[in-house]
C-alpha cells in the first residue's frame, strides 16, 4: 500500500507551496471560489457519505415531506454532483426545508492541515478528521487528466516491508464520509464541480493510500458506489482501482459488489521472500493468492488484473525472478506494474539499478505481458509510491476529540 509522511520525513528540499485550488478552510491558502463547508458542530448529521436511503430518512425526520425520495434525490445531486458545501446553494429546495435541514445537518470537507506541490505538479493533502487522526491524500496530474490516490485507514495493519505506512500502526478504518470527502475535497481544489462529463482532471480513482482496504470493505464499498452514481460524481467502474496485498476471503466479493479494477501487491514470486516483505502472505500464501486472482468476477482481457511489484535491489530483481513471474500469472488476463523502489528515511531496501529493471521488464514483456515501468511522481514531497506516512499518532479514546 502506499503510505503517508510526518513533517520530520520530508524529503530533502521539499518546498511547503502554497495551492491556490484548495478549498476555503484550508491551512495555506483560502480559496475564495470556493463556498466554506459548514462547521463541524457537535450533533449534526453528516450529509457526505449518506446514500439516498439515508438522505431520504433524514429529509422525513426533519420535514415530514411524503416526497422524501424526491427531495432526498435533490440533496443527492447538490451534494454529489454540484459539490455544494452549503444548504444556501442549494436553491431547488425550499427555504423552509434548507432552514430545518441547518439546523439538524451539515455538510462537510476533512481539514486541510497541510498542501504539499512537487515540482512535477503532484499535490499532496493532509487531512484532519473530527476526531483528530490524520491521513494523506494525493492527486497525481498526467497532462489533461489525473490520478486521485485515496486511503482507506488512519495507519496500517499489514507492517510491509517496503512501506513506510507499515511503520505505522493501525489506529482506525476511515468511514465512507471520510473516504469519499477525500474524493470531493480534491474536486473542490481542482475546481471540477458540477461533475463534468468528460475532459475530467480528476478522472481515475485508486485506492492506494493508507491501509489495506479489503479490511475495511464494508466503507470503502459505500464510498465507491457513490462515486460511481451516474447521477452524482459519476465516476466509471472501470477508472477506479483497488489494490489489495492479498485478502484472499475479500477478493471474489471485491469483484461481485463493485466490479472495480483489482490490483494485487505482489512483489515476490516465492513465499520465502514474500513472507518477510509482505507478512499478509503468510495467512494468504501465494497459491491462494493466485487462484483467488484467477476466480475474479468479470476477469478477461478488457478487465485485466495489474500485478504491482516493487523492485528491490538483491531481493526480488534477478532475470530468474522475472521468469517466475511469467510463470505465476500464466494464463491471467494481466499486467504488471514495474515500481522503483521510492525510499524513505530508515527504510531497509535499496532501489534495483535501471539496468536490472530493464532487464526485468523485457523479460515480462517478451512473454506477452504489459510491462510498464511506473515514473517515480512527487518525490521532492515524499508523495510516491510507498513513500506516505501521517503525522497521526493512536491517541487513548479520552484524549480524542468529539466525532
Amino acid at each position: 500500500m502506499t503510505d503517508f509522511l510526518s513533517d520530520a520525513g520530508l524529503a530533502s528540499g521539499a518546498a511547503l507551496v502554497p495551492d491556490a485550488g484548495l478549498a476555503s478552510g484550508a491551512a495555506l491558502v483560502p480559496d475564495p471560489g470556493v463556498a466554506p463547508p459548514l462547521a463541524a458542530a457537535p450533533g449534526l448529521a453528516d450529509l457526505v457519505g449518506l446514500d439516498r436511503e439515508e438522505l431520504k430518512q433524514i429529509v422525513t425526520a426533519v420535514a415530514g415531506d411524503r416526497a422524501g425520495a424526491m427531495r432526498a434525490n435533490q440533496l443527492w445531486h447538490w451534494l454529489y454532483h454540484q459539490g455544494a458545501t452549503s444548504f444556501e446553494t442549494m436553491t431547488t429546495l425550499s427555504k423552509d426545508l434548507r432552514a430545518k435541514l441547518a439546523e439538524v445537518a451539515r455538510v462537510s470537507r476533512p481539514e486541510v492541515v497541510r498542501a504539499l506541490v512537487s515540482s512535477d505538479g503532484t499535490r499532496k493533502w493532509l487531512l484532519r478528521f473530527a476526531d483528530g487522526q490524520e491521513a494523506e491524500t494525493v492527486f497525481i496530474p498526467d497532462g489533461e487528466r489525473g490520478t486521485l490516490c485515496v486511503s482507506s485507514q488512519v495507519g496500517c495493519t499489514l507492517t510491509c516491508r517496503f512501506c513506510h505506512t507499515g511503520t505505522q500502526k493501525l489506529v482506525r478504518n476511515l468511514t465512507p464520509a471520510e473516504i469519499i470527502g477525500q474524493v470531493m475535497l480534491a474536486r473542490d481544489a481542482l475546481g471540477e464541480w458540477p461533475s463534468p462529463t468528460d475532459g475530467r482532471l480528476l478522472s481515475n480513482i485508486v485506492m492506494m493510500g493508507m491501509g489495506e482496504p479489503l479490511y475495511n470493505f464494508e466503507n470503502v464499498a459505500k464510498a465507491l458506489h457513490i462515486a460511481m452514481d451516474n447521477e452524482g460524481i459519476s465516476l466509471s467502474r472501470r477508472r477506479i482501482t483497488l489494490s489489495t496485498a492479498g485478502v484472499v476471503p475479500m477478493i471474489e466479493r471485491c469483484g461481485a459488489e463493485l466490479g472495480v479494477q483489482l490490483a494485487i501487491s505482489l512483489h515476490a514470486v516465492t513465499d520465502e521472500i514474500r513472507d518477510v516483505i509482505v507478512p499478509i502472505n503468510k495467512k494468504y500464501p501465494i497459491k491462494e493468492l493466485m487462484a483467488a486472482c484467477r476466480a475474479y468476477p468479470g476477469l478477461n482481457n478488457a478487465r485485466r488484473i495489474t500485478f504491482e511489484y516493487v523492485m528491490l535491489d538483491g531481493v526480488n530483481d534477478t532475470p530468474a525472478d522475472a521468469r517466475a513471474l511469467v510463470r505465476l500469472i500464466k494464463g491471467i488476463p494481466a499486467k504488471v506494474n514495474l515500481i522503483p523502489f521510492n525510499p524513505w528515511p530508515g527504510a531497509p531496501y535499496a532501489r534495483s539499478s535501471d539496468t536490472a529493471i530493464k532487464t526485468f521488464s523485457d523479460i515480462v514483456f517478451a512473454a506477452g505481458y504489459a510491462s510498464p515501468v511506473r515514473t517515480p511522481r512527487g518525490e521532492d514531497i515524499m508523495a510516491a509510491c510507498g513513500q506516505l506516512k501521517s503525522d497521526s499518532v493512536k491517541l487513548r479514546r479520552s484524549e480524542r476529540l468529539p466525532a
